[in-house]
Formats: C-alpha cells, sequence, structure tokens
C-alpha cells in the first residue's frame, strides 16, 4: 500500500487526504472496494433508560421510538434555530452512540450535562471509539453501524412528517447523486485491524468529492453561524416535522409554514481549464456582485472540479456564477 498524504491544514489533517491516486479512489469507494479512516470524528455514547425520549426532546428528529440497529441524523439548534450540531445517532437497546465533526465532541457533551437535570441519562465521551467510513458490508470489530439517510444514499426517505407547508419534499426534490456508505464504530485499539481488512483504503478527498457531488451538507462546510437546516436540505432527513417541542423549533415552522429561507445550496460545476480553485468561504458573485460564498471544493472522477456553494435565495438559477476566481454553472440542489 502506497504511504497515506496528509494534509497540511484543516479539520481533516488527521487522518489520510490520499494514497497517491485519489481518482482511483473514488472508483474503489463507489464499487465497494475500499474503507476511509475517519478516525478524527469525535464519539459519544449516553446510557439510561430516559436517554431516548430525552434525545428527541434536545434535537430536530424524532428519537422517543428508535429501534436497536436504527440510524437518525439529528442537529442541535440554537434558540433562534441556527444548527449548532450535526449528530449521527445509533443506538443498541442499552446504550445511544453518536459521532459529531472533529473537535465539537467536547462543546456537546457541555451541552448535554447542562440539560440532564434529574433524568436517568449519563452521557460520555468515548475516545476509546474510532470511526471508519465503509461502503460495503460490515467492518471487523465494529461496534456500531450508522446508515447514510435515504435522502442522501438513493433509498427511501427518511420519514419525516408534514405541517401546513407540505412535507420534506419540497427543499430538496432530488439530489445531483447518490452518497452510498455507512460510518461505523470500532474500538480505537483495533482501527488498523479494521482498516487492513479491506481490499483498499481511500483517503478522506476521495470521500469529500463523492460528497461534494451529491450535494450533502456537512457542518462547518456547508454552514456557518446563520445557517438554518431549510437551506442547505437538512429537513427531512434531519429535521421531523411534526416532532415534539425542541430548541429553535419555531424557526422551522415559522419558514416551513410562512415562507422560504433566505439562502439555498447549489452544486457549482467549475470552469475545468482554470488552474487554480476556489477555497472554502471565497466569494460568489453574479455580474460583480457577491450573492453567496463556498462551501466545499472537490476534483471529481467524471464531473471534474465541482464545488457547493450558499447562494442568496433570489439568484436566477440559470445565472453564470464566479465561484473565487473561476467561472461556473449552477446545478439547483434546494429550490428557491
Amino acid at each position: 500500500m502506497t504511504s497515506p498524504v496528509y494534509a497540511d491544514s484543516g479539520i481533516d489533517s488527521a487522518v489520510p487526504w490520499h494514497y497517491g491516486d485519489p481518482f482511483r479512489e473514488q472508483k474503489w469507494l463507489l464499487s465497494g472496494q475500499a474503507v476511509v479512516d475517519v478516525s478524527h470524528r469525535d464519539a459519544l455514547t449516553v446510557t439510561g433508560a430516559d436517554r431516548l425520549s430525552w434525545l428527541h426532546s434536545l434535537t430536530t428528529a424524532s428519537m422517543d421510538r428508535l429501534s436497536p440497529g436504527e440510524s437518525v441524523l439529528a442537529l442541535i439548534l440554537d434558540p433562534h434555530g441556527h444548527v449548532e450540531h450535526e449528530l449521527r445517532v445509533t443506538d443498541d437497546g442499552a446504550t445511544t452512540h453518536i459521532t459529531v465533526e472533529p473537535g465539537t465532541g467536547s462543546v456537546l457533551l457541555a451541552y448535554l450535562e447542562s440539560m440532564r437535570f434529574m433524568l436517568r441519562v449519563e452521557p460520555e465521551a468515548r475516545p476509546d471509539l474510532a470511526a471508519v467510513w465503509t461502503t460495503n458490508g460490515d467492518v471487523p470489530g465494529q461496534v456500531r453501524r450508522w446508515e447514510q439517510p435515504g435522502e442522501f444514499r438513493g433509498g427511501p426517505a427518511t420519514e419525516s412528517g408534514s405541517d401546513r407547508g407540505g412535507d420534506a419534499s419540497r427543499y430538496v426534490p432530488q439530489r445531483p447523486d447518490v452518497l452510498a456508505g455507512a460510518e461505523v464504530l470500532v474500538p480505537r485499539a483495533g482501527l488498523d485491524q479494521a482498516l487492513a481488512a479491506a481490499p483498499h483504503r481511500s483517503g478522506i478527498w476521495a470521500l469529500e468529492a463523492l460528497r461534494v457531488a451529491a450535494a450533502v451538507p456537512r457542518l462547518g462546510f456547508e454552514t456557518d453561524f446563520r445557517t438554518i437546516p431549510h437551506e442547505v436540505g437538512w429537513i427531512g432527513p434531519a429535521v421531523h416535522l411534526a416532532k415534539g417541542c425542541y430548541r429553535g423549533q419555531e424557526t422551522i415552522a415559522r419558514v416551513h409554514n410562512l415562507g422560504r429561507p433566505p439562502r439555498r445550496l447549489a452544486l457549482a460545476h467549475l470552469d475545468g481549464s482554470s488552474d487554480v480553485l476556489p477555497v472554502h468561504g471565497d466569494p460568489v458573485t453574479v455580474d460583480g456582485k457577491q450573492v453567496g460564498w463556498t462551501g466545499s471544493v472537490a476534483r471529481h472522477h467524471e464531473l471534474g472540479s465541482v464545488a457547493t456553494v450558499i447562494l442568496k435565495r433570489n439568484v436566477p438559477t440559470d445565472a453564470p456564477l464566479v465561484v473565487g476566481p473561476v467561472d461556473a454553472t449552477q446545478q439547483v440542489v434546494v429550490v428557491p
């Protein structure tokens, strides 16, 4: 196996960026022949008899009747409905397992601890667990397996109810591509064994390219301090429209029932003749006027250079974009 190459900086610099051939690594992932080391993600567990009803009350997802083995994508919002945390959640009947973006676990744990009150719940950081991304079957030593929401992997849509404004299909009628796969937790001591069991390893560059092509949002990449779930297509996969109260629910209901989100996620197809690429946060302009900003940028094995962009809702869907220094066309993801 080729020695791994690591990114110089960024949130993903702690895990292999690629192993010498990112395009082939994308194809290995698509064919189910590779795994990705995502062990930099933070892991937590919650035990106690009240854990599911408690998490149900704190998050945007419906979890009070979560069955053993089921997977849920959930968000924690601030009081104004802005996204603070993205949680990948599974339960085994006794313990709820959660993974979150690198470096956010301690903040999430502090929040959970502050919300315990007199309930029978025990949240705990789990540095002894490590995450692996797989697109084919189980991983040796796996503790829990989190499956992508159906909307992202091309399966049935998540059951997310409806409200006066309709159901979740009004936001993303169809994603530009699918992101198949699952995140598996293994003992950190057995991480090397779990990775070595697959025919190939892919770097996170390959996984990110597939994610960007499918326009699947990632906290901190397609979000900022003002992001509400409607803007990036999280209504449905991560937000239930007909569950009980939770922090930020007023914003979810008001925007869904009475209006439209102020911004929308789109996929930008970048001019392939350019030798440079935009970077996260670069302005997106139309006729010299800034209309949004750049989320994630990737080189895809079929699409070429692509980027997620967050645009003002009223930007015409056929408007040519300039993403950072690069000309681009837009593909609608979240409808205006």
